[in-house]
């Protein structure tokens, strides 16, 4: 079984979604390097504390966006494919491990879940400001791009990397959202409150 060059981070890769580094260890610095070389791929894993977390996602290097003279390297990678850790190798600088990969089960999510998501997912990213794509609603794995947009819970992103059913993440999505949505526009609006009763002196 070939082993997976790993990169333990605080953060959640999801298929298909974009994910920006800044490569400045030595050891992460080499293993970069190799994936460039020869064309390869390597896993992010959530790591929490000392721990790792079992699946993860396989990045993709799109573009080396910059290179420092010290050998530094900011680049643009892209989440793949989902796999499991099952047997972590520690005889190299970097962590490597024999991987298992795994799709998703053969079920989609209801149109009104669908449509559920997107009303909600919309309407937090108007009122975080932020700048909203259009998401792709045929997307067989259409959770994983609304997921990726947003700075949501880690331990919520990796429920969902693990989950094989596309409607279950759809519903946890949903579950999600209207959870978080009451606190956010009480914000948003104590915010506008207080921005729009200044007093000149």
């Amino acid at each position: 079984m070939p082993l997976l060059p790993l990169f333990p981070l605080e953060a959640v890769l999801f298929p298909d979604t974009p994910m920006p580094l800044h490569i400045f260890e030595p050891r992460y610095k080499e293993m970069i390097s190799e994936c460039l070389a020869d064309k390869g791929q390597f896993g992010v894993v959530r790591s929490k504390e000392n721990a790792m977390a079992e699946v993860g996602c396989t990045a993709e290097i799109i573009a080396v966006t910059k290179k420092y003279d010290d050998g530094r390297m900011d680049i643009v990678t892209e989440g793949r494919q989902r796999f499991r850790v099952m047997d972590v190798k520690r005889d190299r600088a970097f962590l490597q491990a024999e991987v298992d990969f795994f799709e998703d089960e053969l079920d989609s999510a209801l149109p009104e879940q669908v449509s559920r998501a997107l009303t909600l997912h919309g309407e937090i990213m108007r009122l975080m400001g932020a700048e909203a794509g259009v998401p792709d609603s045929d997307h067989p794995q259409l959770s994983f791009e609304l997921a990726g947009a947003l700075p949501l819970d880690l331990d919520f992103k990796q429920t969902l990397l693990g989950l094989r059913s596309e409607s279950e993440r759809v519903l946890g999505l949903i579950e999600y959202y209207e959870a978080v949505l009451p606190n956010l526009r009480r914000a948003v609006k104590a915010r506008q409150k207080a921005g729009g009763n200044g007093h000149a002196g």
